[in-house]
């Protein structure tokens, strides 16, 4: 698949967490991740991955939804830096940033799953 020039639109299904306990719990405890959606974290500009099982990939989101900010495989008890620019964090299986070939300056339409 070839990629045009210039940001991409990405359209994903997650799950939206906007509580103080809903961010600070996150995926703590669980086992695994299920591909093709994610975890929103809002409002966040840093995450955590204490007491995870998993690593993640993590995109950093504007308030107009675009990516700021990727960290790749952040591995269970790690932090990511404070990104400034982030107003979201979107939390996705190890992998999805680069199968879906998100990049700095794309756009994400997020449908939220968990209404």
């Amino acid at each position: 698949m070839a990629r045009a020039q210039g940001p991409t639109t990405h359209h994903l299904t997650v799950k939206r967490a906007g509580t103080f306990l809903a961010r600070l719990v996150g995926l703590m405890f669980r086992a695994g991740m299920a591909p093709l959606g994610g975890l929103l974290l809002t409002p966040c500009r840093s995450v955590h991955t204490c007491f995870m099982r998993f690593p993640l990939d993590v995109v950093f989101l504007d308030a107009d939804f675009r990516v700021v900010g990727v960290v790749l495989h952040l591995a269970p008890w790690r932090f990511t830096g404070h990104n400034p620019q982030a107003h979201h964090a979107l939390e996705l299986s190890v992998g999805e940033v680069a199968r879906l070939g998100i990049r700095l300056g794309d756009t994400l339409h997020l449908q939220d799953s968990s209404s």
